[in-house]
């Protein structure tokens, strides 16, 4: 289990030996170069030596592990000798953003290599690694004992994220996590507990705050370009309503959907949610209400700072993926509108008009993942701050929660009618 049949050994069978058999496979080649070429090829099998797969012990299931940092190299070292070795990581849960993941690191990132992918479901298991080259896991544990594997990026379903990452601390490996860490608070500082128990790094994966627009909206609220901000609003549309059976489990439209423009309001405010209310109704599927669910939201956010916010999310944008955001302020505004595939705009006599925006999350934000990824590498591999922290990963769920309250009630809902206090072994801890 755990190993592509395809590139397992079995014992081999007994032949006759031929005289070049028992030469090491640099030798032979070299027997078979022009001798002007036999110095250079040996030159450079030396030097990719150390990619050459190695044999190691497994270490028992569950053991416990200090956190597989990557060691600084001598100063006296060469640079090539320096530089670190790509990240090895192993992705679990081989799903839709598995997948997106999985292309990252294998087709974009130059720092991190791909060292399995596990999933319950069998045939997405080997259908990932098939496509990404490396080894299918049915058993997510036993990715994780692979020695080879120094950090875990959890896209499973929500439900299982929490024990996936106390298993991964437990075994001094990094996390990525897809956000929510979960839906129950409790259940999110346990997770937060472990990890920081175990001195491992924990990235949540808020990927709109690496998106370079969402980027340079922050940095002009923080370098006071647009003064103190006043009004924040975020419109967030996808272009298609989800399936039912996705929709049971996914927690709701807040916790699913607008969680990520909650995690933005925070970015780009750069302070609290104190309040909330929120509207709903279901304009598309009607369905969605017999799982207190709905397709269509208006949430109102009060800052602590005094601004106030507004997030508008739809499940159903026929026009595309609607991605829009503004933050007005003291002294002017700073305002982001959708991608599209092409600058083209076509103008004739009857009207001007230009093709629709890019479709859907993966090709809007296909360079966030990238750098997402790239940062978490870093933080890994060079102690760079950590960009999104587990405690930036719990706040969205605060707000998220307080808003379905708030819907349910009918009613403004205050942060703290939700919040549940830090347990003590998270007291002055920032998420580092």
């Amino acid at each position: 289990r755990g190993q592509n049949p395809i590139l397992s050994h079995s014992q081999p069978r007994q032949h006759a030996r031929h005289p070049t058999a028992a030469m090491p496979a640099s030798a032979f080649v070299s027997s078979l170069l022009p001798a002007h070429l036999t110095s250079s090829f040996v030159a450079t099998t030396a030097s990719n030596a150390h990619a050459l797969p190695t044999t190691r012990t497994l270490r028992p299931r569950g053991a416990a592990a200090p956190a597989r940092m990557t060691a600084a190299a001598p100063a006296a070292a060469s640079e090539k000798t320096a530089k670190k070795k790509p990240l090895g990581i192993g992705i679990i849960g081989a799903g839709r953003i598995g997948q997106v993941h999985a292309e990252t690191i294998t087709k974009r990132s130059k720092n991190a290599r791909l060292i399995g992918v596990a999933s319950g479901t069998k045939e997405l298991a080997e259908q990932c690694s098939l496509e990404h080259g490396c080894a299918p896991y049915f058993d997510y544990m036993e990715l994780m004992d692979n020695p080879e594997v120094e950090a875990v990026m959890i896209c499973s379903a929500s439900n299982q994220h929490t024990a996936q990452i106390i298993e991964a601390a437990k075994r001094g490996l990094h996390i990525f996590c897809e956000k929510p860490i979960d839906t129950d608070l409790a259940v999110i500082d346990k997770a937060l507990v472990a990890v920081r128990e175990a001195g491992v790094k924990l990235q949540v994966g808020f990927n709109r705050r690496f998106d370079a627009n969402y980027r340079r909206v922050h940095d002009a609220v923080r370098s006071g370009e647009v003064g103190k901000p006043h009004i924040i609003h975020i419109t967030s549309r996808d272009p298609s309503p989800p399936p039912i059976e996705y929709v049971k489990v996914s927690g709701g439209i807040w916790l699913d959907c607008a969680i990520h423009d909650f995690d933005m309001s925070r970015f780009l405010v750069g302070d609290e949610v104190e309040e909330v209310y929120a509207l709903g109704a279901c304009n598309i599927k009607p369905e969605f209400a017999d799982y207190d669910d709905v397709d269509t939201s208006l949430v109102t956010l009060r800052f602590k700072n005094g601004c106030i916010g507004t997030i508008d999310n739809s499940r159903q944008a026929v026009y595309g993926y609607d991605q829009r955001c503004e933050v007005f302020g003291e002294k002017g505004s700073i305002h982001i509108n959708n991608n599209y595939a092409n600058s083209a705009v076509l103008s004739t006599n009857q009207n001007i008009k230009r093709d629709l925006p890019l479709h859907f999350f993966m090709d809007r934000y296909t360079d966030s993942f990238i750098t997402e990824v790239d940062d978490f590498v870093d933080v890994v591999q060079n102690g760079k701050k950590i960009p999104c922290t587990g405690l930036d990963g719990r706040a969205p769920v605060v707000i998220a929660l307080a808003a379905k309250r708030s819907y349910l009630e009918k009613r403004p809902v205050r942060i703290d009618e939700v919040d549940i206090p830090l347990p003590k072994e998270l007291e002055g801890w920032d998420g580092q």
